[in-house]
């Protein structure tokens, strides 16, 4: 008779089958080791082993522990080999578990590849701007940020997973070639400012050396100006490195200060020596002044001459009171002219031959008036003191110096 279960039976010849509703009884295997019993309870483990697995497709499915693809792969391996299970269990319901797995595995699955393929290409659309940031960043002048931002792209592109290959590969081509571009720029920028820079040091350089070369002349005007030209130049000149740039200045500064400094010195001195020599002309200046010439007019004049002399003697005044001091002297000078210009004409005047015989002509007509007023002839009074009146005038023009 041998022994049965709902699901399975083990025949007195050891053979044991299991039973479905669609193909009636199947010999899954032979027990010749023990007990009829202990065969078919081995044969009703080994089911179990399988629902297990099938339980932990399940679960890990829905936990999320495994891909729905590979769910869709062991369910569908494990269903196949159902109709040759070497098992004794339920395997019609064990057969509808794993149908009802598939269909959640191939759902979850249509739902991951549909995630799979926006998170793709939501990657390459981030891949995508990255490489746009990097071209744009290519002509870019700001070296520093610039250089710092692709820095960080690279490492924002590392984080970036999920992208096609070929998708991939084109992207970073050109973020590789921005990247390179940005390099080769900036590297000649900078090959450039060093040539630059190299011109700066040996401008300034001459400039530095010329100002100091122009520090202890001491001729201060012209000098003067040539500081302030090579002042000019420096301000348009390009830049050094900072430390290079600092020390040729320190030179400059240096030189330039010690030039001013000593013309300031120097012009201050002979201010003083002007105002020593301004206020020595200034006593000549009020000598000059007291001088009288209605005296001795030919001492006058020599003591006017040796003034002169004394204030040239003496050297260059202040600018602002050297114009008034010519002035008052040349005034001094003037005057004196003058008087003996005066003085000659009077004693050409006096030797007239006319001006003598109208002295004589107003005596006479000054003794008639006496003699008539004496005789009370008033008539005779008012024509000679007409008379009189008109001879005067004659000789007050006639002795007046000619001009």
């Amino acid at each position: 008779m041998g022994t049965s279960t709902a699901w399975g039976r083990i025949a007195d010849d050891g053979t044991v089958y299991v039973r479905t509703p669609d193909e009636g009884e199947r010999p899954v295997g032979s027990w010749q080791a023990g007990t009829p019993e202990e065969g078919l309870a081995h044969f009703v483990r080994r089911y179990d082993d399988l629902a297990t697995e099938v339980s932990l497709l399940e679960t890990r499915l829905s936990s999320g522990a495994a891909s729905a693809s590979s769910t869709v792969v062991a369910a569908t391996k494990l269903r196949s080999s159902l109709p040759a299970a070497n098992v004794v269990g339920d395997l019609v319901s064990l057969h509808e578990r794993l149908c009802t797995l598939l269909v959640a595995a191939q759902s979850k699955r249509g739902a991951e590849r549909a995630a799979k393929t926006e998170a793709t290409a939501k990657a390459a659309g981030a891949k995508a701007a990255l490489a746009e940031e990097a071209e744009k960043l290519a002509q870019s002048t700001q070296w520093k940020p610039a250089g710092d931002r692709l820095r960080t792209i690279v490492e924002e592109w590392k984080q970036i997973k999920g992208v096609d290959r070929k998708v991939d590969t084109e992207l970073w081509k050109r973020v590789s070639a921005a990247r390179a571009e940005f390099g080769r720029r900036r590297g000649a920028h900078f090959a450039t400012l060093d040539e630059q820079r190299k011109e700066a040091v040996a401008h300034k350089e001459k400039l530095a050396t010329e100002a100091e070369s122009l520090a202890q002349s001491t001729d201060w005007t012209p000098t003067a100006n040539r500081y302030k030209s090579l002042m000019a130049q420096w301000k348009t000149a390009a830049r050094a490195s900072k430390d290079v740039d600092d020390a040729l200045w320190q030179r400059f500064r240096v030189a330039q200060d010690t030039f001013f400094s000593r013309r300031t010195a120097a012009l201050d001195e002979r201010e003083a020596e002007y105002k020593s020599n301004q206020q020595a002309k200034d006593a000549l200046l009020a000598e000059a002044e007291a001088i009288d010439a209605s005296a001795d007019l030919p001492a006058a004049q020599a003591k006017l001459r040796d003034i002169q002399t004394r204030s040239t003697a003496i050297g260059r005044g202040t600018r602002d009171a050297g114009t008034d001091f010519d002035r008052r002297l040349e005034a001094v000078a003037d005057r004196l002219r003058t008087a003996s210009e005066d003085r000659w004409r009077e004693s050409v005047v006096s030797s007239s031959p006319l001006v003598i015989r109208l002295r004589e002509s107003i005596e006479k007509l000054e003794k008639k008036i006496d003699r008539a007023k004496l005789a009370g002839k008033a008539t005779d009074v008012r024509d000679l003191e007409s008379q009189l009146t008109t001879q005067r005038e004659w000789l007050a023009q006639s002795a007046r110096p000619a001009r």
